[in-house]
C-alpha cells in the first residue's frame, strides 16, 4: 500500500495495490501538488530550503548503519511504502537466497517510491522483518550500500520473526520517506 500525506492536512491519496492509481499519482497528482505549492512551506516567493535532520544523540550508540532520530520539516510530503518481499511482478519468490531476496525487496520498495516521486535517498525510516534463521550479514551486505544516502543514515527497526506472510519469504521491508521542497 502506498499513501501520500500532505503536511498535517487530512487530504491523502491511498492507492492500495492499484497500479493504475499509482501511475495516475506519479503522472498527474504529484506534479499538481508541486505546481499548487503543496510542497512549499510559507510564502512561495520566500521559500527557505528545508531538509530532514537525522540525529545521533549523545549517550546513544553511534552507528554508520542507522540514526536514532529524524526530524522532518513541515511542508514535506510523507510517503509510506508497505511491506515488500523478494518477489517478482507475479508474486513469486525470486530465490531461496536471503541476499537475493533482500536485494529484490529493496528494488520493489524503490519502484514504489519512484511511483510517488521519491527515491531510496528520501527514506527516513526502514522497518525490516527477517526470518529467524536467515543470515542477517548476507542480507545487509547485499543491500547496505544502496541504503546509505547522503548525510546521516536513515532510522532502522529490525526484527527476527518465525515466518512472514508470503510463503518462502526470508525478508520483508517497509519504508517511510519524506520529500522536501527543493
Amino acid at each position: 500500500m502506498l499513501v501520500a500525506l500532505e503536511h498535517g492536512v487530512s487530504t491523502f491519496i491511498s492507492m492500495g495495490e492499484d497500479p493504475v492509481a499509482m501511475q495516475r499519482f506519479a503522472e498527474e497528482v504529484a506534479p499538481e501538488l508541486r505546481a499548487a505549492g503543496s510542497f512549499v512551506s510559507g510564502d512561495s516567493a520566500t521559500v527557505e530550503p528545508m531538509e530532514i535532520t537525522r540525529l545521533q544523540p549523545d549517550g546513544l550508540v553511534v552507528s554508520p548503519a542507522f540514526s536514532h532520530v529524524a526530524v522532518v520539516p513541515a511542508g514535506a510530503t510523507t510517503i509510506y511504502v508497505g511491506g515488500q518481499n523478494g518477489v517478482d511482478a507475479d508474486g513469486k519468490i525470486v530465490s531461496d537466497d536471503v541476499a537475493e531476496q533482500s536485494a529484490r525487496a529493496i528494488d520493489n520498495a524503490s519502484t514504489a517510491l519512484e511511483t510517488a516521486g521519491a527515491s531510496l535517498a528520501d527514506v527516513v525510516q526502514w522497518t525490516v522483518f527477517m526470518a529467524e534463521d536467515a543470515d542477517l550479514n548476507a542480507a545487509y551486505e547485499a543491500i547496505g550500500p544502496r541504503l546509505a544516502g547522503p548525510g546521516a543514515p536513515p532510522l532502522v527497526t529490525m526484527a527476527r520473526v518465525a515466518a512472514l506472510g508470503v510463503p518462502g519469504a526470508l525478508v520483508e521491508v517497509s519504508a517511510i520517506a519524506a520529500v522536501v521542497p527543493r
